[in-house]
């Protein structure tokens, strides 16, 4: 019943990002060997200046690393590639269209991941509705 319906904790909607990511097709998956995905409620000043967002609520999500395309056998040790998604924005658009929180979900991962690896939009759109 929605009157017992509570909004994602932190850890829930991690657990969501992971279950989304491994229905994802394989392909795709094989692309992003070692990213980690992490959720926070809120992007840090620090990554809401480098955008240039005006408000904390404006980034549903970000990609922070080295891609594929830019990588280097010759690279020295770096940090690993991730992939944060920002609970409260999300829940926020969530609240304000007629989409589900796991198609959000999948949508703003797909993204994020997808234009860091050179991905065009048309791909993205491909990746989504083979991951249905």
């Amino acid at each position: 019943m929605w009157t017992d319906t509570k909004a994602p904790s932190l850890a829930e909607m991690e657990a969501m990002a992971h279950e989304v990511f491994e229905r994802l097709p394989e392909g795709f998956r094989a692309l992003c060997e070692g990213v980690i995905i992490r959720v926070d409620d809120f992007p840090t000043d620090e990554v809401l200046e480098e955008m240039q967002a005006q408000s904390e609520f404006d980034l549903l999500g970000l990609f922070q690393g080295i891609g594929l395309p830019h990588q280097s056998h010759a690279d020295i040790a770096r940090l690993p590639n991730m992939v944060w998604l920002y609970r409260r924005p999300i829940l926020d658009y969530w609240a304000e269209h007629e989409e589900t929180l796991g198609h959000i979900v999948r949508h703003v991962l797909i993204h994020e991941i997808g234009h860091h690896f050179g991905l065009s939009d048309a791909d993205m759109d491909a990746i989504e509705a083979d991951a249905g």
